[in-house]
């Protein structure tokens, strides 16, 4: 028994829309919490326009009935509030006059899936790529982990985040404990815990901006309260740590993930890279968690820790040298609306992203068509696990 969740929608088409799949009966869905989880992605010094057009919220359309989900599939949408002046430009339907400004995409930014997804798709549109490869995409991926994360609450899973590192700043990233980044007040402008480097990240910020750069950066999730035993050994696609990894690189622009101390480790010796087992209060524990709560991909009881780097933005307000595609001739890269740095909200969407893997995870090893029977076969489990 697998959690999945697929989404689709055009960043400025008519909706995004979701569907997830493989949650128990019987889960009460606060539908304000998944809106709140909106908000919060939206939410970030830095970020542009959009985010003043766009209040995302969801509405489901099926496998929810009184509030509690029926085992079924689970539908929803969410409003792309800027598409009243896209109608004509991002019509499914076909066209009996040309727009008076089609808005064509000619001239690739370079990191972005502009080229690389035209030469793919022989389109002579780039916009065909980009609206798509947007980051708006990540709405839906929010609003599904949203739905996850509140099976994973009904089992005592916290997942919280907070930026460690935005471009130069702190020299070296930030090390914080949960309770430090679930501290983190909510309309913090940049999900940061240590309010002094926070405002120095404001400030290169606003540096970046003078200048039309963007600016990227490392956010760390933190999952609390994880059972051991997540995961496996035995075949290279239930790794657990694999499955992040690979989660965590779909967040568009990031570029590398790391899970514990992971960089860090490479430079020392083992003897200061294991975490030392001690045996207390009745359950195994480690002195340390450099490992980050997984081992031979399966978790180890201890806090879950996953680090993403985002590159900066490639959208640029000073763009950069590019080439059109049907001149050939050297241009100036296409600009579309952007930030200048998204860390804040990548890290709300890496809660997601690891909140999905878990789910999927715990209802591969409990299954359970209802919560109750997911529920006994995860309390039968945490027994066998008190008698090991």
């Amino acid at each position: 028994m697998f959690f999945k969740f697929t989404t689709a929608g055009e960043s400025h088409g008519r909706a995004l829309v979701g569907i997830v799949e493989s949650l128990p009966a019987g889960l009460e869905i606060d539908v304000e919490k998944i809106n709140f989880e909106l908000w919060r992605r939206q939410q970030g010094y830095g970020r542009g326009g959009r985010m003043k057009i766009e209040n995302d919220k969801i509405e489901i359309l099926s496998g929810v009935r009184h509030g509690k989900t029926l085992g079924s599939p689970i539908a929803f949408t969410i409003e792309n509030r800027d598409f009243v002046h896209w109608q004509e430009i991002m019509s499914s339907e076909k066209l009996e006059t040309e727009p008076k400004n089609p808005r064509v995409v000619k001239r690739p930014r370079p990191g972005h899936a502009d080229l690389a997804g035209g030469q793919k798709f022989n389109s002579r549109d780039l916009r065909d790529i980009l609206e798509r490869a947007s980051a708006r995409e990540t709405a839906t991926r929010v609003a599904c982990g949203a739905f996850a994360r509140q099976l994973l609450e009904s089992f005592e899973i916290e997942i919280k985040s907070h930026v460690i590192k935005l471009g130069e700043v702190p020299e070296k990233p930030l090390q914080k404990t949960f309770a430090e980044i679930s501290a983190i007040d909510e309309n913090s402008p940049l999900r940061c815990a240590d309010s002094v480097v926070e405002k120095q990240m404001i400030e290169l910020i606003d540096r970046a901006k003078a200048k039309g750069d963007t600016l990227g950066g490392i956010f760390e999730v933190v999952a609390k309260n994880v059972i051991a035993g997540l995961g496996s050994h035995t075949s290279w696609n239930e790794k657990l740590d694999g499955r992040i990894a690979q989660a965590f690189m779909s967040i568009q622009a990031t570029k590398a993930v790391e899970i514990g101390n992971g960089v860090e480790n490479i430079s020392l010796f083992g003897s200061k890279v294991h975490d030392e087992i001690v045996f207390e209060e009745n359950s195994f524990k480690r002195t340390t968690n450099r490992a980050g709560g997984l081992e031979g991909g399966i978790t180890n009881g201890e806090e879950l820790r996953v680090r993403g780097y985002l590159k900066p933005i490639s959208t640029l307000r000073k763009p950069l040298r590019s080439v059109d595609i049907d001149t050939k001739q050297e241009d100036l890269a296409a600009f579309e609306r952007s930030d200048i740095t998204v860390v804040p909200a990548a890290g709300v969407i890496g809660e997601a992203m690891l909140a999905i893997v878990l789910t999927n995870s715990m209802r591969e090893k409990f299954g359970g068509d209802s919560l109750a029977e997911m529920r006994a076969n995860f309390e039968n489990y945490k027994l066998s696990l008190q008698n090991y």
